[in-house]
């Protein structure tokens, strides 16, 4: 039985929901799956992924393969470095103390990293939408600009109109 680690689809329509599951190849979709590994929301910026990184490497090491979208979320959360990682013990290149170390400093980097997009986001929102309220802001000054303009001119033409029927009497 040959066994994959893909994306369960769940969520209404056009708002995606993800279950990042372990699954035979002959199983439908969103159908019957062995393990649920984690989660992954595509609409937040930067997309939320919630994944138990020991249990995605222990399906790895057992030789299921993920998918390409599944390889790419492994791969930003570091599993896929880690399994790495772990190759390079096994094959006695360096020990597991110094793996992790490695590991920790790539997480930190990493971290740092997707903060740093939230923020631009964030920022780029914010900016996005006080100019955006700024516009529409100076549309209402120019309405009112513009009414008062109109009740001004007004009201000269009424003082006009009055103050031609004294001058004939007076």
């Amino acid at each position: 039985m040959s066994v994959k680690i893909r994306l369960q689809r769940h969520g209404s329509k056009k708002r995606p929901f993800y279950f990042i599951v372990v699954a035979s190849t002959t199983a439908p979709r969103d159908g019957k799956f062995i393990e649920k590994l984690g989660t992954y929301n595509p609409l937040t910026v930067p997309a939320t992924v919630r994944i138990s990184r020991e249990r995605a490497l222990h399906w790895l090491d057992k030789g299921a393969q993920p998918t390409n979208t599944c390889r790419r979320i492994l791969s930003f959360k570091g599993v896929m470095f880690l399994k790495h990682l772990m190759r390079g013990v096994s094959l006695g290149l360096f020990d597991e103390s110094t793996a992790m170390e490695k590991f920790e400093k790539w997480n930190g980097e990493h971290e740092e990293l997707v903060a740093k997009r939230e923020e631009t986001h964030r920022k780029h929102k914010s900016d996005k939408r006080h100019e955006a309220m700024k516009e529409s802001v100076r549309k209402i000054e120019e309405k009112n600009i513009a009414r008062a303009q109109v009740a001004e001119a007004e009201a000269e033409t009424a003082a006009e109109d009055n103050a031609t029927p004294e001058q004939t009497e007076g």
